[in-house]
């Protein structure tokens, strides 16, 4: 089968001449295609059948020991020019590195089947969404991708005759470590990714087109991808907002976007619903407003730590048509288990394939085992999460870790500041974390190993939207869950009492609570304590600002900015000499 796009069809017959594959299958994207697909992978034993009655139409899988996570270190920006690509990515020479991996590639997939995957990123008739395809001799990637973008026909049918689709070339190779490359052309708009089968490095929809290709097209054409997830709260008002927020690993992302709130809440008539999970596209509309999207169609969560307790949402998802990969295996039950779901079953198979027990003292889990499962089944997911026309943002979060420093929220000046907020947000390593404490790590709009140009001109990119008088923009907030006191207790208790913290933005959005000003930003006089487990010393810790630590911090900044490159824009430097002069100022 070919498509009766001419273009595509002499690329993919251009990528098979050096490929070299057995046959060439186009990927349709048919319940009875994906089917006949799982029970291929069963046959091959990469996936095992999970329990027909709990985990119906799901699979467990492993990869190989070598490849289970991004790989940032072989990850690279390919452009002409080094100065593009900036100081935050590795970089290579586009036509040097284009040459060197047709030279790698070159037959790699002789006597495997190459399966050309097209697919949609965003919903279907979307003028934001967009099309991609995959050119990959891996089985499995085409069953994560059926879950994680819309593929086959419709993003066919979507193409047409257009020319301006994203290439990616994918071939798991023979997993050398030594010889993984995961490059990406955004000159060309191409990704070429080689001796990897695990997610964000084959499964090229997501942080390979989603973020990193889709960044330097947002900065031509004036919108926005980030790695940001989209929630919306209704209020007992009938009200709702929507928000964007931006996490680094390990703050909580997913389970701020499933969040369930307490139960006065649900019964006073709050409501929290999933937009998306990771990434959001965010245009300009007619009206000024600006409207996100969520370009996926499923969740790529990690699995391990995920419960009743932290995510009960996201477990709830996954209880169907979904894939497991390196979690440990009941094998009694047939059932996946990863260490913080439940009790420990007598028998486990772990993530290695071998027979598990605790006295090993290693995990049955990996800790980055994952789950891929379609968004539709997610109890919270929002009427409105495949809008065309996207949801109206009423709201931008930043956040990071911070055992100290970081009040619990804090409101933007302006959007200048907001901008720096998020281009210094941090998060510290803890006494339970390995490594030093109190060691920073500057993940700018946790966009940092996803940013597909220089870094400068991204900063340079968000503060053009001030400048662009149609724009109505929504307010910039900054939080952090992660307190803790003298006795590294968290102070906050977080999960679903982070709507107390929304609520607090809702009424400012609305224009219904003043706010104290204060050298860092606007702040809370006070949040809903109502059923509260925390005490006034604690929300006053929470809240408070320690001006010497702050000093300090102003300086870590400052020296962060310095590392950024001679095209960051000066109005970032300017934004942390005013927070250096508020800090002097009498309280």
């Amino acid at each position: 089968m070919t498509s009766s796009n001419a273009v595509l069809n002499t690329w993919v017959s251009e990528c098979a001449e050096y490929l070299e594959p057995a046959k060439i299958i186009w990927i349709n994207g048919s319940d009875a295609e994906s089917n006949a697909m799982c029970a291929q992978l069963v046959e091959a034993g990469t996936f095992t059948p999970l329990n027909s009655a709990t985990y119906p139409g799901s699979y467990w899988s492993r990869s190989h020991p070598n490849d289970v996570a991004r790989v940032e270190d072989r990850t690279f920006i390919c452009t002409g020019d080094k100065a593009d690509a900036g100081p935050t990515n590795n970089w290579a020479e586009k036509s040097a590195m284009s040459t060197k991996m047709r030279g790698l590639m070159s037959g790699c997939m002789r006597g495997r089947t190459m399966y050309v995957v097209p697919y949609l990123m965003g919903p279907v008739g979307s003028p934001y969404s967009k099309v991609g395809f995959e050119l990959t001799d891996s089985a499995y990637v085409v069953a994560n991708m059926r879950i994680m973008a819309r593929i086959g026909d419709v993003a066919l049918k979507t193409l047409g005759l257009a020319t301006d689709f994203v290439r990616g070339v994918h071939s798991i190779g023979n997993l050398d470590s030594e010889k993984r490359y995961i490059c990406h052309f955004p000159e060309s708009r191409e990704i070429i990714s080689f001796n990897s089968n695990y997610g964000g490095n084959a499964l090229q929809g997501k942080k390979c087109f989603a973020l990193r290709i889709a960044s330097t097209e947002a900065h031509k054409a004036g919108w926005l991808a980030e790695h940001m997830l989209i929630l919306g709260i209704t209020t007992p008002h009938k009200t709702k907002h929507y928000f964007c927020a931006a996490f680094p690993s390990a703050c909580g992302k997913t389970n701020f976007a499933m969040m369930i709130p307490p139960a006065g809440y649900l019964a006073a008539g709050w409501k929290i619903e999933t937009v998306g999970d990771d990434i959001a596209w965010i245009n300009v509309g007619v009206d000024g407003q600006l409207y996100a999207i969520n370009p996926e169609a499923g969740f790529f969560g990690v699995a391990s730590g995920t419960s009743e307790k932290t995510n009960p949402n996201a477990l709830a998802s996954a209880r169907k048509n979904t894939i497991f990969t390196n979690t440990a295996l009941d094998p009694v039950r047939a059932e996946p288990w990863w260490e913080g779901l439940s009790d420990c079953p007598e028998r486990l198979i772990d993530w290695l394939g071998n027979e598990w027990s605790a006295e090993l003292g290693t995990k049955a889990a990996h800790p980055n085992s994952r789950f891929t499962a379609p968004a539709s089944q997610c109890p919270s997911i929002d009427a409105a999460w495949q809008s065309s026309a996207g949801v109206p943002i009423s709201g931008i979060i930043f956040g990071g870790r911070r055992p100290s420093l970081m009040p619990l929220v804090l409101e933007a000046r302006d959007w200048q500041h907001g901008v720096y907020l998020g281009l210094t947000m941090a998060s510290e390593t803890t006494a339970a974390a390995a490594g030093a404490v109190g060691t920073l790590r500057r993940d700018p709009m946790a966009m940092l190993p996803f940013i597909g140009y220089n870094v400068g001109d991204y900063v340079k990119h968000w503060l053009s939207f001030s400048q662009r008088k149609e724009i109505k923009l929504p307010k910039i907030f900054h939080v952090n869950w992660f307190r803790t006191d003298t006795s590294g207790r968290f102070i906050w208790p977080g999960f679903g009492e982070n709507i107390r913290v929304l609520e607090w933005m809702v009424a400012r959005i609305e224009g219904k609570t003043e706010a104290l000003d204060t050298a860092v930003g606007f702040m809370p006089k006070g949040i809903n304590q109502n059923n509260l487990a925390c005490s006034d010393a604690d929300i006053a810790t929470l809240l408070s600002i320690n001006r010497e630590a702050w000093r300090i911090e102003a300086k870590s900044q400052a020296d962060f900015l310095k590392t950024l490159g001679n095209r960051l824009p000066v109005e970032m430097f300017t934004e942390n000499e005013k927070l250096t002069q508020r800090l002097e100022l009498p309280v």
